[in-house]
C-alpha cells in the first residue's frame, strides 16, 4: 500500500514540526482505555446500525429508514462530544464531524458531504508514539468494501524514535501515517489495511495531506502468513527472521521502516510517467512492476543501511541506541520483503489482474533462475550471503526499464515492460501478448493493447498451484486480523 501514489489529484504536502498535544499532567494524549467506554461502544453499535439502512454510495434511499437513521447519527454525535476531551489534538476535526453527520441528518440523509470534517482532520501533524484518535467517515474501506458507510476506527500511532530520526533525515515523507488498530466497526473486519482520504464521500477533492497504513495488521499476517509457509515448505528460517515472527512489536516497526521507503519511492527516480496520480487504464503488469520497484528500493536502501552501520562498528564506533535499533530493523526489513513478498502477496486474492500476485511470482522465480532460491527434495532453502545482490539486481532491471522508457512511447513502454516480465515468468498458453499483437492492435489506441492482456496472463507455477492449496485457510484466516491476536 502506498500514500505517495494514491491520490488521482494533486498531493500537497504540509511542511512543519508536529504538534504534540499534552493533558494536564504535562503527558503526550493517547486516550488509553477509550475503547473499553460505554461512549464508543454507543457510537460503534449505532454505526453498524446505520450500515444496515445506507446504499452503496452512502445515502439512506428509504423514507422509512429516515426517524432511525436520525437516531443513529444523533448518537454518533453525542458520543463523539463525550469522546472528544480524549483526543484535543483532534478538536476541530472532532467538531466538525458532528456538524457534518448534523447536516447529513437534516439534508434528509442524500449521499454524504464529509469535506469540512476530512479537511479538519491532519493526523500527520500528530506523529508521536502511543497517541490515539477516533476516526469517523462515510467510507469505503480499501480491499475491504466498496460501501461508502458510516465506519468509525480508533486507531493508534506507532512512531518509535527511530523512525522519527529516518524521517528527520533521508527518508523524509511528510504525508506518511503508521497506525495500530485498537477497535473497529465491520468496514474493517476485513482484509483492509489502510486508511486513506481518497475513500471519504465528498463534495470535491481537496489537496489531500496524509495516508495511513495500519503496520500493526499488516505484521500480525506476515507472522502467521510466514510461519505456517516457512512450515509447509520445510524451510529454515535464519535466527533474525525467526525471532520476527514471535515479537508482534518488532514486526510492526519493521513494516514501518519497509513501508516509510517504499511509499516515498514512488514519486522518486528515472519515471516514464507518473505511476499511479494520473487516472488511466493500462495493463496490470505495469503496477506489478510499479509496486515491486518501490518494494525493492526499500530492500535495496536497508541493505546499504546495514553495510554502512556494520562498518562503523567494524571500525570500533559505537553506535546509538537509534542507530542500533535502525541496524536492527534494516536487517529485518529485507528478510521482510522476500517472505511477504512469495509467501503472501504470490497467492492471496484472486486471480484476475492480480498485480501485487504478479509481483510475488517475479522475485520467486527471479531468485530461483539465479540459483540463490532453491526448491530441492520438497524443501525450501535460501543462500543467504548471494540473496542481497540478486533481489538488488532486479530492482536495477526495472530501474533500467523505467530509465530508457523516458525516451519511449507508451505502448513501446508497455511492450518493454512485458519483456522484462516474461523474461522469467511464463505467460499463458493463450497469451495474444506472448504469441505477438497483431498489427491492428499495435497500430491502434492504447485500450487495444490492455483489452489483450489476459486477466490471469502470467498463470501459478505448480510450486505455487500446490503451495496455495495448502496455505489458502491460513491466508483466508487473517482477513480482520489485528496485532493482538
Amino acid at each position: 500500500m502506498s500514500i505517495s501514489h494514491m491520490h488521482e489529484g494533486a498531493v500537497k504536502a504540509i511542511v512543519g514540526e508536529p504538534e504534540v498535544v499534552e493533558d494536564a499532567s504535562g503527558s503526550a494524549a493517547t486516550a488509553s482505555g477509550v475503547e473499553t467506554s460505554a461512549a464508543w461502544h454507543r457510537l460503534k453499535d449505532a454505526a453498524t446500525t446505520l450500515q444496515t439502512m445506507q446504499a452503496q454510495d452512502g445515502s439512506v434511499p428509504d423514507p422509512a429508514d429516515h426517524a432511525e437513521a436520525r437516531v443513529c447519527v444523533e448518537v454518533i454525535a453525542a458520543a463523539i462530544l463525550e469522546l472528544a476531551p480524549e483526543f484535543p489534538h483532534d478538536a476541530e476535526y472532532l467538531a466538525a464531524s458532528r456538524r457534518d453527520f448534523e447536516r447529513w441528518a437534516d439534508g434528509g440523509f442524500g449521499i454524504p458531504d464529509f469535506l469540512d470534517s476530512l479537511v479538519a482532520f491532519q493526523p500527520q501533524k500528530h506523529r508521536i508514539d502511543g497517541i490515539r484518535h477516533l476516526v469517523v467517515f462515510p467510507m469505503y474501506t480499501q480491499n475491504g468494501s466498496r460501501n461508502r458507510f458510516v465506519e468509525a476506527v480508533i486507531v493508534e500511532v506507532i512512531w518509535p524514535e527511530f523512525i522519527a530520526e529516518l524521517e528527520a533525515g533521508d527518508y523524509g515523507n511528510k504525508l506518511f501515517v503508521s497506525l495500530r488498530l485498537v477497535d473497529f466497526t465491520p468496514g474493517y473486519d476485513t482484509n483492509s489495511a489502510v486508511l486513506f482520504p481518497e475513500t471519504v464521500t465528498m463534495r470535491e477533492i481537496p489537496p489531500f495531506t496524509w495516508g495511513a497504513i495500519f503496520q500493526d495488521r499488516e505484521a500480525a499476517r506476515y507472522r502467521r502468513v510466514v510461519r505456517a509457509a516457512a512450515d509447509i515448505t520445510k524451510l529454515e528460517l535464519p535466527a533474525e527472521a525467526a525471532a520476527m515472527l514471535d515479537d508482534q512489536e518488532l514486526a510492526e516497526q519493521t513494516f514501518v521502516m519497509w513501508d516509510i521507503i517504499h511509499d516515498r519511492t514512488h514519486m522518486r527516480g528515472d519515471l516514464p510517467f507518473d505511476p499511479f496520480m494520473i487516472k488511466q487504464r493500462m495493463p496490470y503488469f505495469l503496477y506489478s512492476l510499479e509496486e515491486l520497484r518501490c518494494d525493492l528500493t526499500a530492500f535495496r536502501e536497508c541493505v546499504a543501511i546495514t553495510a554502512r552501520l556494520r562498518a562503523r562498528v567494524e571500525d570500533g564506533e559505537t553506535l546509538s541506541a537509534t542507530e542500533g535499533e535502525t541496524l536492527k530493523h534494516a536487517v529485518l526489513v529485507q528478510y521482510a520483503v522476500i517472505f511477504d513478498r512469495i509467501f503472501r502477496f504470490a497467492i492471496t486474492g484472486s486471480r484476475v489482474r492480480n498485480y501485487d500476485g504478479l509481483g510475488g511470482q517475479l522475485l520467486f522465480a527471479w531468485l530461483h533462475q539465479r540459483n540463490v532460491l532453491h526448491w530441492t527434495d520438497t524443501s525450501l532453502a535460501f543462500d543467504w550471503a548471494e540473496v542481497p545482490a540478486a533481489v538488488v539486481a532486479l530492482g536495477d532491471a526495472i530501474d533500467e526499464l523505467y530509465w530508457r522508457s523516458i525516451d519511449r512511447p507508451k505502448t513501446a513502454h508497455w511492450l518493454a515492460a512485458y519483456d522484462l516480465v516474461r523474461g522469467t515468468l511464463t505467460p499463458h498458453p493463450a497469451s495474444a501478448w506472448a504469441r505477438g499483437l497483431s498489427d491492428e492492435v499495435l497500430a491502434g489506441a492504447p485500450k487495444g493493447y490492455t483489452d489483450a492482456v489476459l486477466d490471469d496472463e502470467f498463470p501459478l507455477s505448480m510450486f505455487y498451484e500446490a503451495l496455495e492449496k495448502k496455505m489458502r485457510p491460513v491466508i483466508d484466516s487473517t482477513a480482520g486480523i489485528r496485532g493482538t491476536d
